[in-house]
């Protein structure tokens, strides 16, 4: 990273010192003495002039060496562009630079280069990424941390899984994410990556950032985890090398007081506290045992899910899952050509439809989208109003048959397989996710608390769901089903299918899924929301609540 400060060169300002304290002798030809000491102060100001040339080549230099990396690393970039920003340490590289980094270029070579290019970096920057997109990056890398289950040095080394173009992480990257988690208050993750800037800045890498400065986050962080002990030691590291750092001094006052307050609270109590500790423990134990005979909290059960663990399917009911070609009843449109179906679960019944759309059409799809991606929102469910949340991390776009003709051969054939009526069925969307993408724990469907889900549209609720995937994805990704331990993951040219109805038109609540954060890779989807309306005779009303 850049890391220069626009100042007067020092050569100049000598001159003007120079001749502020010559100014009191006027007509130095009358005077050799005098004169000898301008002398001296020409032969000064050659030493700074030659040290400010020296300075700027050095600057010019190191210029040269940044802009040579990014050519490279933009040389491979751009030639495979999604698979590149599918690994997520880069695609939060390109949020710090373009964000960072090109603005600090910008400062350096403002007042010694020439018109044209700043003018056009100037303009440029008005479309680069904001603070707002460097942080979510950042914050996107700390979900994959977590729901992967990844340790610091895995990320910071690039060492993901299906990775194509491996990507590090520099000390002032790690320290980077360290402060951002800190400012939302996340002592636990400012803790991992101050730790990792701290061990590779010991394993010898540059870096215009201290070790003083890492301790200071790193000791506060672990303090305020409750690890008074660990704090006090990363403190007196810290004073080792500043001695006089004024924080440091008064927080290593505070936590060996801490520290001795705890100790002497310990000894008061006595056998006392050694039998409640005892008391504790058995509860404790009992308690765990209670809680893993009860469900596993929904979050945790979508992360295993997400990690290809919890999986929850008897090898009896795993014998019931067929695969078969598909004609839906002799379709005249599939009698010759049937497609191939494949039973993904039971309860709820998914299935999966296999090279179902073809590259052209994923491609054109694709190509109708991208100009209209938008960011992703959700409808409040008190006000009803649409606006974008931190779980639904993707950018969509609507495309309606109007637009192109292949929507409506797409749209036609979900209705010729699915048996149900398209015209009142929501146009389709198309969902690209980016670093961390993903979608928490959803239903698709109105609750009997959300009356009016729909009602601007009249068409009823959504009755079942259409997936397409348009892409494979290297790592994560996952389509999961946490109330019954299901796991679909895309396979590109596929499409899966549930209903989020019973045929009573009472909800399905074990429809409820997610879309897993896209781990490595990129991730193109697109869905159908088939309505009530007009299925009246295509899935006829059952009296029984919940078939």
């Amino acid at each position: 990273m850049l890391s220069f400060r626009m100042e007067l060169p020092c050569w100049y300002l000598l001159v003007l010192n120079s001749l502020q304290s010559l100014s009191a002798y006027n007509d130095f030809y009358t005077s050799i003495g005098h004169m000898t000491d301008l002398l001296y102060t020409e032969k000064d100001l050659v030493t700074s002039l030659k040290d400010y040339i020296k300075a700027e080549e050095n600057k010019l230099e190191q210029i040269k060496q940044w802009a040579d990396k990014l050519d490279s690393l933009s040389a491979k970039a751009i030639q495979d562009p999604e698979g590149f920003l599918g690994h997520p340490v880069n695609a939060f590289k390109l949020m710090k630079r373009l964000n960072t980094e090109w603005g600090d270029l910008e400062s350096l070579v403002l007042s010694d280069t020439t018109d044209g290019f700043i003018s056009n970096l100037t303009i440029q920057r008005q479309h680069f990424p904001t603070d707002e997109d460097q942080t979510g990056a950042a914050k996107a890398l700390l979900r994959l941390q977590d729901t992967y289950r990844l340790d610091a040095n895995t990320i910071s080394t690039g060492d993901l899984p299906g990775v194509k173009h491996k990507s590090l992480m520099t000390v002032e990257d790690c320290y980077e994410l360290g402060k951002i988690a800190y400012s939302d208050v996340d002592y636990y993750h400012t803790e991992l990556w101050m730790a990792q800037a701290l061990r590779q800045l010991d394993q010898g890498e540059e870096s215009t950032l201290d070790k003083v400065t890492l301790l200071d986050y790193l000791s506060y962080s672990i303090y305020q985890q409750g690890e008074i002990q660990r704090a006090l030691d990363f403190t007196k590291q810290l004073l080792k090398l500043d001695p006089e750092h004024q924080r440091a001094k008064g927080n290593l006052k505070y936590f060996e007081f801490q520290l001795e307050k705890q100790r002497k609270a310990d000894e008061d109590a006595g056998e006392k506290g050694e039998e409640r500790g005892k008391r504790e423990t058995t509860e404790k134990k009992e308690k765990a045992k209670k809680v893993s005979n009860h469900l596993i909290p929904e979050r945790k059960k979508y992360e295993m899910l997400c990690r290809g663990e919890g999986i929850r399917m008897t090898p009896r009911r795993q014998s019931r899952l067929f695969c078969r070609y598909f004609d839906n009843n002799r379709n005249p449109m599939y009698v010759l050509a049937p497609v191939k179906q494949q039973d993904e679960w039971d309860r709820p019944y998914i299935v999966r439809y296999l090279d179902i759309i073809s590259d052209k059409e994923m491609e054109r799809v694709k190509q109708l989208a991208k100009p209209r991606l938008r960011r992703a929102t959700i409808s409040n469910p008190i006000t009803g109003v649409l606006e974008t949340a931190p779980y639904r991390i993707s950018k969509s776009a609507w495309l309606t048959g109007y637009e192109d003709p292949m929507i409506d051969v797409i749209n036609q054939r979900i209705e010729d397989l699915t048996g149900l009526e398209m015209d009142t069925a929501e146009e389709l969307q198309v969902a690209n996710y980016g670093v961390g993408g993903q979608y928490e724990p959803h239903f698709d469907f109105g609750r009997k608390d959300e009356p009016d889900a729909f009602k601007e549209l009249g068409t009823g609720n959504r009755i079942a769901t259409w997936l397409f995937y348009m892409s494979d994805v290297a790592a994560g990704g996952a389509t999961v089903f946490p109330d019954v331990g299901a796991a679909v993951w895309p396979q590109k040219g596929s499409a899966v299918f549930w209903y989020n109805l019973f045929p009573s038109g009472e909800g399905d609540y074990s429809t409820r899924h997610a879309a897993c954060p896209v781990l490595v890779g990129n991730k193109w989807v697109s869905n159908k929301w088939i309505h009530e309306r007009g299925q009246e005779w295509r899935r006829p009303c059952s009296l029984n609540e919940t078939n």
